[in-house]
């Protein structure tokens, strides 16, 4: 059929319109193109609108936080090695330390081995019995509990060994055989590294503070060959994240090489991780402010030990906020958690700090995207609600691991419990490819969004002119990159009082549940250095209203509990919008990123009981509300 241009057709429809058929039709053949006007437009270079695309098209999913056998901690529980780490994240199947088989739903596209650098590699050789780690004290003693076959006795000693990451110097000290631990792993992860079918990053994570948790993973560009002209630097080297930074410097400018450091949740950190403090205690100065900017771009907002995006003391207006909260104490229960604190614990709260700090240093330490990531200390990467192993070997799947001890604290109101693990996160990178370069980048320039483990799919993109007719294309991120900026970046400069526009695209994980809503979550900096946020409800499922407050009716509830069951029959598959902000004052810094809500579905734990036929307690959530954060888009004002 030929295809005709818009005056063409339109003067085709108007004769038709008024009964003169044969007219149009005789017409129509007088305008229709000749072969060469056919040829000449069908070899035109442009003719495919695919043709030329320069950004991402595909999100891939993975995963930056994963401990096998080789940590410290995880190997006294878990006998997965690196390899079936990256086996298991890749699609294939696993047996698990309690010879349980297991496989992901789906794979993953990507993973990051972050072994602890303390001690890296000693609990294969101490499990194996290595007479070079037994002829030490401290060693002999390991080997003897942990072989004993007395559970209690495992899970003490493991406790023992996490506190040994807490001081000066380690226990056992061997750098010949941290080095080679180190070159193996570098080996093993350049052989499973495919690029264009799955990316196997190297890293390590950097665990300092103990109790504390302001621990860094960190994460290479680069291959084996660079990255072995180092070995992972430890808290033993030094427990200053100032002199990570200094060490990752050194690096990149030593070998041309690209290295980055991601910080975990923050929620345990008892006020540390987003501190407007040096380490010493001293105000915080530009050139930290710089250097943490420089190597830290994102930040794991989600994860197995809770969520740390909002908490309800800070945001009490924001009905979502108190999510997997774990907020009693920092990480092993040694000090209770104060009110002051959270505001140096949360992403949301970070982020309005950062603009505080911008201006009074001029530069933002807190510009970071978000991502999700596990922290499974199993070897294995599966936090699928209906496929989860939990935070460490000692409470995989069975009748009670529910009520389990997964972190003892020496004060008991501070132990954390089975049921209190969150299966969660992932985290999404809208990268051009799927390799090891591209991966990196999109996390360096914030092009990443995390979930709660589900795999929702999420475009968000700022400018200052998308409107409504933007929001009802099937590829909205040809309009949105060629009009605007991703996830990530900062709005371009722009004078005049025109509020800033965003285009929003949700579209739901089609093995999880519809979507609820698409939440904008504004924070900014008032002039008088007071700070400020809004949650904006844009998109939403169903035939639901606003009240005069900004607020929307729940969505609904179809879980059946008892049943293990829920259904799709509310919500929406998708969810697109374009929404151009009410308040805006353009003399004001601000932030804004997206939310994604899911309606709710079944918790990890209402599998659990319905697979082992238990009762838990009354206490212990049955349903959950998956969830996606997207990296923000910033604005400064100009002059």
């Amino acid at each position: 059929m030929t295809r005709l241009s818009k005056l063409h057709r339109s003067l085709a429809i108007a004769i038709l319109a008024q009964g003169f058929a044969s007219t149009a039709i005789a017409q129509v053949q007088d305008m229709t193109p000749s072969k060469e006007d056919v040829g000449a437009r069908f070899t035109s270079d442009h003719y495919s609108p695919y043709a030329g695309r320069n950004f991402p098209t595909r999100v891939l999913w993975g995963d930056t936080h994963l401990h096998t056998e080789v940590s410290v901690d995880a190997g006294t529980m878990t006998r997965l090695s690196q390899e079936d780490a990256f086996r298991f994240a890749r699609g294939e199947e696993v047996t698990t330390t309690h010879g349980l088989r297991a496989k992901l739903g789906r794979p993953l596209d990507w993973l990051v081995v972050s072994d602890h650098a303390e001690m890296y590699g000693l609990m294969p050789q101490l499990l194996a019995g290595d007479p070079q780690v037994l002829s030490t004290q401290q060693g002999k003693a390991w080997y003897d509990e942990l072989s004993s076959n007395d559970r209690d006795r495992i899970f003490d000693t493991a406790m023992e060994i996490v506190a040994s990451l807490s001081t000066d110097t380690p226990p056992i000290d061997n750098p010949d055989a941290i080095k080679s631990a180190w070159q193996a792993y570098t080996a093993l992860a350049d052989r499973y590294n495919d690029p264009g079918s799955f990316t196997a990053m190297i890293g390590y994570e950097w665990t300092s503070e103990g109790g504390d948790n302001i621990h860094r993973n960190v994460l290479f560009r680069d291959d084996a060959a660079m990255a072995n002209t180092v070995v992972p630097y430890s808290q033993f080297d030094s427990k200053n994240p100032e002199d990570l930074w200094a060490h990752l410097a050194e690096y990149e400018d030593r070998t041309g090489g690209d290295v980055l450091a991601i910080p975990h949740n923050g929620n345990l950190s008892n006020g540390r991780l987003f501190s407007v403090s040096n380490f010493d205690g001293t105000p915080l100065t530009a050139e930290l402010a710089a250097l943490r900017a420089r190597f830290e771009p994102v930040i794991e907002t989600t994860q197995i030990k809770g969520d740390s995006e909002a908490h309800p003391f800070l945001s009490p207006d924001d009905e979502f906020a108190d999510f997997d909260t774990w907020d009693a104490s920092n990480l092993n229960g040694t000090q209770a958690k104060t009110p002051e604190m959270l505001q140096y614990e949360y992403s949301r709260e970070a982020y309005k700090t950062g603009l505080m700090l911008e201006a009074q240093l001029g530069i933002n330490p807190f510009k970071a995207g978000q991502i999700g990531s596990t922290d499974a200390h199993t070897g294995m990467a599966a936090v699928e609600e209906e496929n989860f192993f939990g935070k460490h070997s000692g409470v995989e799947p069975e009748p009670n691991r529910w009520e389990h001890i997964v972190i003892e604290a020496p004060d008991p109101e501070f132990t954390i419990y089975g049921w209190q693990q969150a299966s969660g996160g992932y985290a999404a990178a809208w990268a051009t490819e799927n390799t090891r370069e591209a991966i990196f980048d999109a996390i360096e320039r914030r092009e990443v969004y995390g979930t709660t483990g589900s795999r929702i799919t999420l475009r968000f993109f700022g400018g200052w002119n998308f409107n409504p007719e933007d929001a009802a294309s099937r590829l909205p991120a040809d309009i949105g990159y060629a009009k605007g900026v991703p996830m990530g970046a900062d709005l371009p400069a722009h004078s005049g009082n025109t509020a800033p526009s965003f285009l929003i695209a949700a579209l739901k994980d089609s093995y999880s549940g519809n979507l609820d809503r698409v939440q904008v979550i504004k924070g900014w900096l008032n002039e008088d250095g007071s700070r400020g946020e809004k949650i904006y409800n844009v998109a939403w499922a169903g035939d639901r209203h606003l009240d005069t407050e900004g607020k929307l009716p729940a969505v609904g509830n179809t879980v059946d509990v008892g049943k293990a069951t829920w259904t799709n029959t509310i919500g929406a598959p998708e969810l697109i919008t374009q929404w151009q902000d009410p308040d805006f004052d353009p003399s004001v810094r601000a932030f804004y990123y997206v939310r994604v809500i899911e309606i709710p579905t079944l918790r990890w734990t209402a599998y659990e009981a319905m697979r082992f036929n238990v009762q838990m307690d009354s206490n212990v959530p049955m349903t959950t509300t998956e969830r996606a954060y997207s990296s923000p888009i910033w604005y400064t004002p100009q002059g």
